[in-house]
């Protein structure tokens, strides 16, 4: 136990002596004295607090003057030029490497905003630009190059030649730095686009061909990515008898670095080389590149991955059917490497993959990803399913995320690809949907309303029935992934999600919509704690609702609206509900909103939480505008009391504030009145058209509702007589829909008349987006009346017959009637 004990004893021994240890606690950041060496006098203008702090501040200082340079040539840059500038250029040679990062930034700054006319730009700055841009420290080196490029595009051709050119000369020898060669290989890229050929041919190339054989890599691999530039400046000819030569050679080279830049340039000037060329120069080399990425060169596998769609297709005109096939399989190869084992070993055999081959195989994936939509077009998108849709699902069920995310960002541009043949893809769409990772799902429904659009209509040159109804997964996914988005800690992804989903009206029917999604939409608005997300639902609520064809449904929703929210127990859910309100003004026509919505907003006056009497005030003068007199006198004479009973009565003052302002707001407001007038003009025909858009969507589902029973009727009705009666009556709901338009056209032929240019573009403006919305209605009228399509296409053609002659006579502008999907230009 002795023991023990003393090393217990030993142990308190320490701890006590550590608490007599007596620490210097330092009271402030800094000593006076550095205070006062801090300290500068404040009479002193910017320009001499500038040169003060520059010759005797501290670093600190002077890297602040620099950085505050732009302002000062803003201010007074004659003086700046004269006092502050020398004083800049004399800090720089001993400067550090904060400053000097700083001095790049503000000089490349002075540049962009033209501070200075460009001829007392380069007499004062360039010398200086031109001293530190072979600095020996890399970061501050590229930082001055970076300014030194962007001042070339700007400067004179004389200025560059003597000031630029000619020293470079003796910059790209080798018997200078390699830092030096690395500058100037840079600095010849950028000059190739601002001499003539002939100049670029006496003076650059030779200094390019030295570069290109230089003894050290980096300078070879330099030049060689620069090599691009240079033969956008010669143009073809050039090109092929110099360039080409020394691509070739360097593709050749022992650095790996060298290989993959000569590659790269190679591919990027494939549209620069004629068939011959690609034939018998390009072709050899990039199948030896394929042959050796797999065998003895590795390095360039990721690279030759993210060029093969480039490559194909720019090469596609000279393969053989032969070699056509073997980059194909060459590609279906780069997108399963990693993923299986080759040449039959079994796991003894096989040696364990290092964490960086790992890393490079995933690399792969991904850029054949990003490639696909590019190899469909090199397989044409009729051999899609035979050739490219095994490999397509394989990608889209790779085990890594980044390989799933590329295909997801291009899932759009495969399903426009394929047009007709985008059912196909029906499946991997479901899941990439149901991804266990969100950021799949959010790369997906970046251009989700296209897919799903492209899917329903079954590409452009297909007919309009919905290919969707066949899909059954899909609405189950669209679920699944809103409630694992929900359920996340990301709530920008679900804000996005809800967003996208308003689309969905145009995709999948009223009835699918009521069940499956609006109730959920309710639910998040009620539940959800994040406002985006709730005020995103709210919106999309009430496009659903917009497009809802059952006023059992509709008048159901409104009904828990105004209950749930309106009158909700949570002041939280009665300010959701002003915020939904504002959506209905927003989507509907005034007359609905005044219909539904009016008088429950009004009773929120009254509302005991002052927030949400406050929002309501902030509210008012968009209420105000819904009305119209003298229909609407009995709903103005409410709110002008609502509003005198809050200034009455208002307790709050920050809400009292509020009242009192929104008053003054209210006074100078004009309502607008039945008839049309001219300050109104443009927001009375936008509000007719959503009325007449209502209309006809309650003219649908009476006609929904009769065809419905119609079809119950006993057998003795013959079906030539019903088919007669269903004749006429789709002949009159697509009058009614013409006519809409018709009236559209002629109210903006009177503003043609009245020969005011505001109210012709107002009216303009209104006709324009009333034709956009024609496509919506003629879209849900083909989902109402599937069974008879036949009979809607008769009718179609009738009315296009009337509708050219409209055109004809002058009354619609043949370039608004472009905007018409289902209408054509007339010759």
């Amino acid at each position: 136990m002795e023991p023990a004990h003393g090393n217990l004893f030993g142990y308190i021994e320490d701890l006590q002596e550590l608490t007599i240890i007596e620490r210097p606690v330092r009271r402030s950041l800094k000593t006076p004295e550095e205070i006062e060496r801090l300290t500068v006098d404040e009479e002193l203008n910017d320009i001499e607090r500038a040169v003060y702090l520059l010759s005797s501040g501290q670093d600190i200082q002077g890297t602040s003057v620099v950085a505050n340079l732009p302002v000062l040539m803003r201010l007074n840059p004659a003086e700046t030029l004269r006092r502050v500038l020398p004083k800049i250029r004399e800090v720089l040679h001993v400067a550090g490497v904060e400053m000097q990062l700083t001095a790049a930034v503000s000089f490349l700054t002075i540049l962009q905003e033209e501070s200075v006319s460009i001829h007392t730009y380069s007499h004062s700055f360039l010398h200086i630009i031109l001293q530190n841009v072979e600095h020996r420290d890399s970061g501050v080196s590229n930082a001055w190059l970076e300014t030194l490029l962007a001042v070339i595009e700007t400067l004179p051709k004389e200025t560059i030649r003597h000031e630029i050119l000619n020293p470079l000369v003796s910059k790209a020898q080798l018997s200078q730095t390699l830092q030096s060669r690395l500058v100037s290989c840079k600095i010849l890229g950028k000059l190739a686009n601002k001499f003539e050929a002939h100049i670029i041919k006496r003076e650059i190339l030779p200094l390019v061909k030295s570069l290109c054989q230089d003894v050290e890599y980096e300078v070879r691999s330099c030049m060689c990515r620069q090599l691009e530039h240079i033969a956008q400046g010669i143009g073809t000819e050039l090109t092929k008898n110099v360039v080409l030569p020394e691509l070739v050679e360097l593709a050749r080279d022992e650095g790996s670095s060298v290989r993959l830049a000569a590659f790269e340039t190679l591919v990027n000037l494939l549209e620069m080389f004629d068939a011959d060329d690609r034939s018998q120069t390009v072709l050899p080399l990039v199948k030896s590149f394929c042959e050796k990425s797999f065998k003895a060169d590795e390095s360039i596998l990721v690279s030759l991955s993210f060029h093969l769609g480039k490559l194909c297709n720019g090469l596609y005109g000279i393969f053989t059917p032969e070699q056509h096939l073997r980059f194909l399989e060459f590609y279906k190869k780069l997108c399963t490497l990693g993923l299986q084992q080759e040449n039959g070993h079994n796991d003894n055999q096989i040696q364990f993959q290092t964490l960086e081959q790992e890393k490079k195989y995933i690399s792969v994936r991904k850029n054949c990803a990003y490639n696909f939509p590019a190899m469909i077009v090199f397989v044409d998108p009729k051999n899609f399913h035979l050739e490219l849709y095994s490999t397509f699902f394989c990608l889209c069920h790779d085990p890594e995320v980044p390989v799933r995310y590329t295909m997801a960002v291009g899932f759009y541009e495969v399903a426009k690809i394929l047009n007709s043949g985008v059912y196909a893809i029906h499946k991997e769409l479901v899941t990439l949907l149901q991804d266990e990772s969100l950021e799949v799902l959010d790369a997906l429904i970046g251009h989700l309303p296209e897919i799903l659009e492209l899917m329903a209509t079954g590409g452009e040159n297909s007919g309009s029935e919905s290919k969707l109804l066949t899909v059954p997964d899909l609405i189950p996914a669209l679920t699944t992934a809103e409630q694992r988005a929900a359920t996340s800690l990301k709530w920008r992804t679900h804000e996005k999600l809800l967003q996208k989903y308003a689309c969905l009206p145009h995709i999948i029917s009223s009835d699918q919509i009521y069940y499956r999604f609006l109730h959920r939409m309710l639910t998040i608005i009620m539940t959800n704690n994040v406002l985006p997300v709730q005020k995103a639902a709210a919106r999309t609520l009430c496009v659903y609702l917009r497009y809802n064809r059952k006023q059992e449904q509709r008048h159901e929703v409104i009904q828990k609206l105004i209950e749930q929210l309106g009158q909700g127990k949570s002041y939280w859910n009665r300010l959701r509900f002003l915020d939904t309100c504002e959506f209905i003004m927003e989507l509907f026509s005034k007359s609905f909103f005044c219909k539904y919505f009016f008088l429950p907003v009004l009773e929120l006056t009254h509302d005991p939480v002052a927030n949400v009497r406050m929002k309501l005030c902030y509210l008012l003068p968009k209420v105000k505008s819904t009305l119209k007199v003298p229909t609407d006198k009995h709903l103005l004479q409410q709110l002008e009391l609502c509003i005198r009973k809050l200034l009455c009565q208002e307790k709050d003052k920050d809400v009292l504030t509020i009242v009192k302002r929104t008053v003054l707001e209210l006074d100078r407001m004009e309502i607008s009145v039945d008839a049309f007038q001219k300050r109104f003009y443009e927001n009375d025909l936008l509000d007719q058209e959503k009325e007449r858009e209502e209309h006809l969507l309650l003219e649908m589902e009476q006609l929904e509702k009769e065809k419905q029973q119609n079809e119950g009727r006993s057998a003795n009705i013959s079906d030539k007589m019903f088919k007669k009666k269903q004749t006429v009556k789709h002949h009159q709901l697509w009058q009614k829909i013409y006519l809409f338009l018709f009236l559209e056209a002629q109210l903006h032929q009177q503003a043609k008349k009245a020969r005011n240019p505001s109210w012709f573009e107002a009216s303009l403006s209104v006709l324009k987006h009333c034709i956009q919305n024609m496509a919506t209605l003629t879209s849900v009228l083909i989902k109402v009346l599937q069974q008879d399509i036949p009979l809607l296409y008769q009718e179609l053609e009738r009315v296009l017959y009337y509708n050219l002659v409209m055109i004809h006579s002058g009354l619609v502008p043949p370039a608004i009637l472009g905007m018409l999907p289902f209408l054509p230009v007339p010759p």
